[in-house]
């Protein structure tokens, strides 16, 4: 193994981050380093960078640390007390758990990891992270065996797959087979939501999105519906569309105060709205009048370690694609400014 390697680093609060040299580590007992193959990049990566200290330090994060939290690649060495039995050994193609969970806490222990109280420093927000040549996993509890499926593609799934799934499951008790589920917002997360839908339910798919390549891909990965956004007349089309029963299902990956009204008006009796956008909007009608008669509203962040094995079981079978726009590591600021330009399709990631 080589003792340096390259990390992109946040140095400082509020200060841009910077590709530098760093020694490679070196596995403690029950700690594994892996080889990156790809790690994907995520929105909340960019309120990193401008985060204010006193924010930052009240999480318990400390400067410097590597970011990256969507991470894949190969088992590169093993800690003493990892036991060949459990199947990680070196070489073995992983993906890594996006969220930071205990294990012990009683939410970790009903399979709750998203919920876990422990779990606000983790890789890549608050300690190092995938966007390296290697990472440090400190137990093998977060690593996710990748049984054939490719570790260059299996990142963006660790958080944006896996938070999606987490979505729809919530969801999908209350979304019968013959009705409908409504998709605000086909970004990273969206596209999964779309494919995860159409792989788990045979309920019919209206998916909203401004930009017409977003809307192109959520009808080629089985959208049954595409709709221009949310504006003057989406509502009217909506109903349209739905019918007197509404929706059952609305999974806003927006947020807005616009997305959420126009969710909010579209279920029906029953219905279920996942918020998991966080642009910050407001309901600002009354709620009891405004949600649907024995309706259900909920928001989260991140997911559970069952997400991210089902959604990983969802792509190694076929049933789901990942679409990548691939960068370098030497171009990682470049990655970062498109992504927030948001004009790209595809979950961007950055390789070794």
């Amino acid at each position: 193994m080589p003792t340096t390697m390259r990390a992109y680093r946040m140095t400082g609060w509020e200060q841009p981050p910077e590709l530098v040299e760093v020694p490679v580590p070196d596995p403690g007992p029950g700690q594994v380093v892996v080889r990156v193959a790809a790690c994907g990049l995520c929105h909340s990566d960019l309120a990193m960078m401008a985060m204010p200290g006193a924010f930052g330090e009240d999480l318990g994060w400390a400067m410097p640390f590597t970011l990256g939290h969507e991470t894949s690649g190969w088992i590169h060495a093993v800690g003493s007390g990892v036991d060949a039995s459990s199947g990680f050994t070196e070489g073995t193609a992983v993906a890594v758990a996006s969220p930071a969970s205990c294990g012990t806490c009683r939410f970790c222990v009903a399979g709750r990891e998203n919920a876990c109280p422990n779990g606000l420093v983790g890789r890549g927000y608050g300690r190092d992270g995938g966007l390296a040549d290697y990472v440090l996993v400190d137990q093998v509890r977060g690593l996710l065996p990748l049984a054939g499926f490719d570790p260059v593609l299996a990142g963006p799934l660790t958080d944006a797959g896996a938070t999606s799934f987490h979505a729809v499951k919530r969801v999908l008790p209350r979304l019968r087979d013959d009705g409908t589920a409504i998709v605000i917002g086909v970004g990273g997360l969206g596209a999964f939501v779309v494919q995860i839908l159409r792989a788990v339910s045979e309920a019919r798919i209206i998916a909203i999105d401004p930009d017409p390549a977003r809307r192109a891909l959520a009808a080629g990965y089985g959208a049954h519906e595409v709709i221009d956004g949310v504006g003057e007349g989406t509502g009217r089309h909506l109903r349209e569309l739905l019918g007197p029963e509404g929706a059952d299902a609305v999974i806003d990956l927006v947020g807005t105060d616009e997305t959420l009204a126009c969710g909010t008006r579209a279920l029906g009796t029953g219905g279920a709205l996942a918020l998991v956008g966080a642009a910050g909007g407001t309901l600002s009608r009354p709620w009891y009048s405004s949600l649907p008669r024995d309706g259900e509203v909920f928001t989260f962040q991140g997911s559970d370690l069952e997400d991210a094995r089902a959604v990983l079981d969802l792509a190694a079978s076929g049933a789901i694609t990942v679409d990548t726009v691939p960068f370098a590591l030497d171009r990682v600021a470049d990655a970062y400014a498109a992504l927030h330009a948001g004009s790209l399709a595809g979950c961007v990631t950055v390789a070794p």
